[in-house]
């Protein structure tokens, strides 16, 4: 657990807050909107929230705009936000999963006021749960799962209380004591709250409250033969943990009427002999009412979110692993070059609302285009390279041409290109029998050089298959940077690189990883893997610039022409160059659908 703030520590005014620290004006949503609110009424002194995912799988794209409003608010409202991990389900948890939380976190541009886990609380839960017995707001319950789903009742008639609901309170805690001691197996009881099976809400009707799992815990070890169920523990957790606002998505709107309930009967704030285990381990305690909010989920078209659709993409080898940069995790766009101003700047532009829709992916890769726009040095490169022979150039010619790494920026600064009398350039750039139209390299053509001058090409030479192997042209000298005919107007401009000089690179060419908008629509009798892009990623080898073999992994760029792309993180060395395309320039797949 980190060590929390210092209690007497002066208060800094938040960015969303005024000179006098009354909050200010910012970001405009209903939720910042309660927050003003609350800490204008003093309802609230100081503002805690928590982000409280369930370690059993890695996170994706959906989890970042919780992320940044989780952080977020309490960054803008000078209060604390909590990383607790809800590790109430061992069977499908693992530490794997813990760290990557951890790091998606961290990379996000985000750190937690304290790190909880909900096994920390598993005492006082226990203790809680004794109380609702005492109270008469729990049983224990003998009937099998199936058995409980006949009883509950559907949306149109209410449930049937279960025989075993009137048991005693002093039999209840016997049996709650013995489930705790281990004595049973697997799916013998159930604690249940007792609340109303008559309710319109299904939730309320006598909903579970601890189950039986003889599993070991990655935390607790085999300490614990009964679990809390995720309700309980989530509202209890954030009770503990003094969070004011606990921030979730739309299908929780249903359970906090549960949430509610639980928060209200256990009366932590009025029970310190609940939280006695707390305080003698030495853990913070800060009771309080938290006020659930809900909020629509991040959902994109030509993506999967299900974790048992992505594990299954992963364990059938259709992808390259949980970081493949075709994945939605925060770990796969992270490799495909995905920067986590980009994905701040995605939340920021979708909002948040009540209403869940499908956005359109666009939104997303639009995002990057422009952080990367004003962030990404520009780097030449060819992925498709033909040879391009200058005839008129001495063979040892040699020189470094001088080049802006940014167009918009100068604070960038320069960096020397090598130019010699052979380079590569990208076959598409010429046509023996050009199309209407075209603008680029063609036999008797001119075209310009980026910063090197005009070309014109003489001749070509193919292979016995007739392809094109090498070009021949003519370099203009009164065409060259600071010569009388440097402005020569000619029609097209194409990139380059020296062949001398020249660095091999592995390219992969990622796209998106469906050729459907919606690939969970199965009307048609296919399932999502039917969708799979066949064309999602391409692996070609091309020639960098030397400025650019030298990236760390992690950097991105733009080669000029052809996109935005990343060092990849795992693979990438200067010896053995390897990019990432994180997004073309422009958005290929309009007009598609």
């Amino acid at each position: 657990m980190s060590a929390p703030s210092d209690p007497t520590a002066a208060p800094t005014a938040p960015p969303d807050a005024s000179a006098d620290g009354a909050p200010a004006a910012g970001k405009q949503d209903f939720i910042r909107q309660i927050v003003r609110d609350d800490l204008a009424s003093g309802k609230h002194a100081a503002i805690r929230t928590r982000f409280p995912p369930e370690p059993n799988g890695y996170l994706h794209i959906g989890h970042a705009k919780a992320i940044c409003l989780d952080f977020g608010i309490a960054r803008e409202f000078g209060g604390t936000c909590n990383l607790r991990l809800d590790d109430t389900n061992p069977a499908k948890e693992d530490p794997e999963y813990v760290q990557a939380i951890q790091d998606d976190v961290r990379w996000l541009g985000f750190d937690w006021h304290d790190l909880r886990h909900a096994s920390d609380y598993f005492e006082v839960l226990y203790l809680a749960a004794e109380k609702l017995i005492r109270q008469g707001d729990a049983f224990v319950c003998d009937l099998s799962a199936d058995e409980v789903r006949a009883y509950r009742g559907t949306l149109t008639e209410p449930g049937r209380n279960s025989p075993y609901r009137e048991r005693g309170v002093d039999e209840n805690l016997d049996l709650f004591r013995r489930m705790r001691a281990g004595e049973f197996p697997d799916g013998a009881r159930t604690l249940r709250a007792k609340i109303d099976m008559a309710s319109g809400n299904i939730n309320l009707r006598d909903p579970a409250l601890y189950r039986i799992k003889h599993v070991e815990h990655q935390n607790t070890g085999n300490d614990w033969p009964i679990y809390p169920m995720y309700d309980y523990a989530h509202s209890l957790s954030d009770a503990v943990e003094g969070i004011t606002h606990s921030l979730c998505t739309l299908e929780f709107e249903d359970h906090r009427p549960l949430y509610d309930w639980c928060v209200a009967r256990v009366d932590l704030a009025g029970s310190p002999e609940l939280v006695k285990p707390l305080t003698d381990r030495g853990l913070p305690f800060e009771a309080s009412r938290p006020r659930q909010i809900e909020f629509s989920r991040l959902n994109f078209n030509y993506l999967v979110m299900s974790k048992r659709k992505l594990m299954a993409l992963v364990q059938d080898g259709l992808v390259d692993g949980w970081d493949d940069p075709r994945m939605p995790t925060l770990q796969g766009i992270r490799r495909r070059g995905y920067t986590p101003s980009a994905l701040r700047l995605m939340v920021d532009r979708v909002g948040i609302s009540k209403q869940n829709s499908l956005l359109d992916i666009s939104i997303l890769e639009g995002a990057l285009r422009d952080d990367l726009d004003g962030a990404a040095p520009r780097r030449m490169a060819v992925i498709d390279p033909v040879k391009l022979v200058l005839t008129n150039l001495p063979e040892s010619h040699e020189e470094q041409l001088v080049f802006a790494n940014h167009p918009k920026d100068e604070s960038f600064g320069e960096r020397r290109v090598p130019f010699s009398r052979t380079l590569w350039i990208e076959r598409e750039d010429f046509e023996e029998v050009p199309p209407k139209g075209f603008k680029r390299l063609t036999v008797g053509g001119d075209v310009r050089l980026r910063g090197a001058g005009i070309v014109r090409c003489d001749a070509v030479v193919k292979d016995a298959d007739g392809r094109v192997v090498e070009l021949h042209g003519t370099l203009d000298p009164d065409s060259r940077a600071g010569m009388e005919g440097a402005n020569r107007k000619v029609k097209g401009t194409i990139h380059w690189v020296s062949a001398a000089h020249a660095v091999e690179a592995e390219v992969r060419l990622y796209d998106r990883l469906f050729s459907v908008a919606d690939p969970d629509d199965d009307s048609d009798g296919k399932t999502y893997r039917d969708h799979l892009n066949p064309d999602s990623r391409r692996t070609v080898n091309g020639y960098v610039e030397p400025a650019a073999a030298t990236a760390a992994p992690e950097q991105s760029f733009q080669f000029e022409r052809l996109g935005y792309f990343v060092a990849d993180r795992r693979d990438h060395t200067a010896a053995r160059p390897v990019f990432n395309r994180s997004v073309t320039l422009r958005d290929t797949w309009a007009g598609k659908a």
